[in-house]
């Protein structure tokens, strides 16, 4: 048996991107129900991409065959979930992958005013690595405070699509000299063919211009990296084949998240072995989450427990 159901998040605090900004996290949870073993999946439905909680639990109700997007990622990764009680073997070992373990990830500073993005950074400086969300009018600024706040911090930079070829160029050569590793969609998805025109000093990471293996063919000279989602693949078996893929075209690799529980993250964990950036924060920016949750620590994000997923 085949059950869904709704679940919200308080969030730590208010997350801001260049679209939207949100207090809570709606998502669904898949269950699989059966021969005595219990499967469990979740996904995020993102509005950018034409989802919402009635449509995407609509598709999971209705099953057939599910399109790449957030119903077949929690279907999915519930039937991995599911097959690994059932067998008693962890997921990691039915997928043919090594062993599991602690993977640095980034920490998300949510877009602001300056100051506000200076108090952030020096309050998480001493994380390894920042994620900064930009994508408007002040993006200078705000990078510069970040660097003041984190100095010691690597960076990296996402713009949502929220700059123009023109901006994108004008900011390149500022992020270098900040020390900036990399830059997320820096263009609209769909209008981003200036990407193959202009200077990358710096490596450009395909987000919303990259959502399963079908989308690689559309990236050529214009990305270096992709970043890989579960709830853009529809779930951990195209998100592992997706790596491969990627990976076998020269891309660098990036596995990143929606803002969803540990129960999200759990199986972007496997795909995030060997990834050159991580960014598997979501539990990190929650003020509650499922139990029992990831565990976070100096080394990184672990693998979960089975109790949790796989």
């Amino acid at each position: 048996m085949l059950s869904v159901a709704r679940n919200t998040y308080r969030l730590a605090e208010v997350f801001t991107i260049s679209r939207e900004s949100r207090t809570v996290s709606e998502v669904l949870t898949v269950t699989i129900d059966r021969d005595g073993a219990l499967g469990h999946g979740e996904c995020v439905p993102y509005k950018r991409y034409g989802e919402t909680l009635d449509s995407v639990e609509a598709q999971v109700s209705e099953g057939g065959e599910l399109p790449a997007g957030a119903a077949r990622n929690a279907v999915d990764c519930a039937q991995w979930d599911w097959r690994a009680k059932a067998e008693g073997r962890p997921v990691w070992a039915l997928a043919g992958l090594d062993a599991p373990g602690p993977v640095i990830t980034a920490f998300t500073l949510s877009l602001g005013e300056p100051e506000a993005m200076r108090a952030a950074a020096t309050t998480h400086a001493e994380r390894p690595l920042l994620k900064i969300k930009l994508g408007g009018e002040g993006d200078m600024a705000r990078l510069e405070a970040v660097r003041e706040g984190a100095p010691k911090s690597r960076i990296i930079v996402d713009a949502n699509e929220g700059w123009s070829a023109e901006e994108y160029s004008d900011l390149a050569p500022h992020l270098v000299r900040l020390g900036v590793e990399m830059v997320e969609q820096p263009l609209p998805a769909g209008h981003d063919d200036m990407l193959g025109e202009i200077a990358r000093p710096l490596p450009v990471c395909a987000d919303e211009s990259c959502h399963d293996r079908a989308s690689l063919p559309g990236l050529k000279g214009k990305y270096d990296m992709v970043n890989i989602k579960l709830d853009k693949t529809g779930g951990l078996t195209e998100a592992l084949a997706l790596r491969d893929a990627a990976r076998a075209e020269g891309y660098r690799v990036m596995v990143g998240c929606m803002v969803g529980s540990s129960l999200a993250m759990a199986p972007a964990v496997l795909v995030a072995q060997g990834a050159e950036i991580v960014d598997l924060d979501g539990p990190l920016l929650l003020a509650e989450d499922r139990t029992p949750p990831l565990r976070y620590d100096a080394e990184g994000v672990h693998p979960a427990e089975v109790a949790l997923w796989g």
